[in-house]
């Protein structure tokens, strides 16, 4: 049992906690894609079981977001959970209370399980070693981890592909800060993707021994030649020029996604983004709302995504 098992996987061998892909395993991350497509199909039939009822979900998101915490509320609710979207910039966080006790207090309230989004790495990992009874879900930390979002894009890919073994997958962007490329490499590399390629300009992209198994090209156009999915990353503008010393059209004409720069990928290639995209900058227009882009599925599998890890850290216990 690596250390991550160690936190997330109880005894019994249930998930107990989902900071992170990394270690999770291709059989859980397996199970928690075919749950996802299953309560999928299940809803489109109305016959969802409100299988949370009587719980209570509490969102602590202290960075903004859209649609990881919406589709957050959307799936605790319809599983019949209540919500709680905790108002962190009127909380007692701002009068020095600490993590820890914000959440000990919350968890007297009979919280049964916390989505926590914050800016610095290992947070939800803090909060979970001091839970009690309460599951703790990584809905984004720092540059870290984002698993229901690798989660999410694997079920689009594997909504298409069938299979994710042996594919190409091209990530391009801001990959050294970006909690997204992290959890897609975490999750491909344990379904068996073929080959995964890392591309962006030298100064957004990581350092080799951390992605050993990837292949890291500044080229995009060599990065693209017969890929089977292309996975477009936010470019922080504020980097522009601080870290690249390149104008939006620069940047664009280097590394953004065009229709004619897809051509380089298989005819078939999905074009993919985790939002909120930089029209202009890293996707086309005609891309982004073009025939190969899954970009909405994306959005709408977030839901069934995030049931599914619900599901499984409070209906299961």
């Amino acid at each position: 049992m690596n250390a991550n098992d160690a936190v997330q996987i109880d005894p019994k061998g249930r998930l107990r906690h989902l900071l992170t892909l990394n270690g999770l395993g291709r059989e859980r991350i397996v199970g928690l894609l075919d749950r996802a497509a299953a309560l999928r199909e299940t809803w489109r039939d109305g016959e969802l079981p409100p299988l949370l009822a009587g719980r209570t979900v509490m969102n602590l998101f202290f960075e903004d977001s859209t649609r990881t915490r919406t589709s957050f509320e959307l799936a605790a609710r319809r599983l019949g959970a209540a919500v709680i979207n905790f108002d962190i910039a009127r909380s007692s966080t701002n009068k020095g209370e600490t993590l820890e006790d914000t959440l000990a207090t919350l968890e007297a309230m009979e919280a049964d399980a916390f989505i926590v989004r914050h800016k610095d790495n290992g947070t939800p990992a803090r909060c979970a070693a001091h839970a009690r009874r309460a599951a703790i879900v990584n809905a984004g930390d720092g540059n870290h981890a984002h698993p229901t979002q690798g989660l999410l894009d694997l079920l689009t890919i594997r909504d298409h592909k069938k299979d994710i073994e042996g594919l190409k997958v091209t990530i391009c962007g801001d990959v050294r800060h970006s909690r997204v490329a992290r959890s897609d490499i975490d999750g491909l590399a344990a379904l068996g993707a073929g080959e995964i390629r890392i591309c962006g300009p030298a100064a957004l992209l990581p350092d080799r021994s951390e992605f050993p198994g990837c292949r890291i090209i500044e080229d995009f156009d060599t990065a693209l030649a017969g890929s089977d999915v292309v996975i477009m990353l936010r470019l922080q503008k504020e980097r522009m020029q601080d870290a690249l010393g390149l104008a939006e059209a620069d940047y664009f004409a280097a590394y953004g996604l065009t229709a004619a720069r897809l051509a380089r990928a298989r005819e078939d290639a999905l074009v993919m983004h985790p939002g909120p995209m930089n029209r202009g900058i890293e996707i086309a227009d005609a891309v982004a709302d073009g025939p190969q882009s899954v970009i909405l599925e994306q959005v709408a599998n977030g839901i069934f995504v995030r049931m599914a890890v619900l599901a499984a850290l409070l209906a299961d216990r």
